[in-house]
């Protein structure tokens, strides 16, 4: 008989500076998107075997300032999902793709969970990523390279 494991319960210093993280990544994400409308969409494989998924819709401009989310629920639940995959013990991958709305084709960008990090994703993994994620048109996306987020403790040398 098939038997999961465990999962590992993160102390809660480990997810109190996992939740930083994550504020800080998702702040770097809606800035490196810039205006327009945009569906993140995470999924992850947990330590024990099982896939999770989380998906958002949102609105982001940039003069003024501002942040719409289509549904609060939805963006919660997103947001706590990167927290556990941005901590590390409870989940072995994780990506989070943007989609954004564009004329004709709507662009697409992804960042893999690494080091407790957002990595830019490759473009092949990532085209292979976009194939498999539900579809509301039929427009083609366009496949975009993910900028490079700063993590909140490098250094100006490490980001040259």
């Amino acid at each position: 008989m098939y038997a999961r494991p465990e999962i590992t319960h993160p102390g809660d210093d480990a997810i109190a500076a996992a939740m930083s993280r994550t504020l800080t990544a998702l702040s770097a994400v809606f800035q490196a998107l810039g205006d327009g409308e945009h569906t993140l969409s995470f999924v992850a494989e947990r330590t024990d075997n099982a896939f999770v998924t989380g998906r958002t819709d949102l609105s982001i401009g940039m003069a003024p300032l501002r942040l719409a989310v289509l549904d609060e629920d939805e963006f919660c639940a997103l947001r706590m999902l990167l927290v556990f995959a941005l901590e590390g013990s409870t989940m072995r991958s994780a990506v989070l793709i943007a989609t954004t709305a564009a004329s004709p084709n709507p662009r697409v960008c992804g960042w893999s969970v690494r080091d407790g990090w957002l990595q830019p994703m490759d473009t092949a993994e990532l085209q292979k990523t976009v194939t498999s994620l539900p579809r509301d048109d039929a427009a083609p996306h366009v496949v975009c390279h993910a900028p490079v987020l700063r993590h909140p403790h490098e250094t100006a040398k490490e980001r040259s």
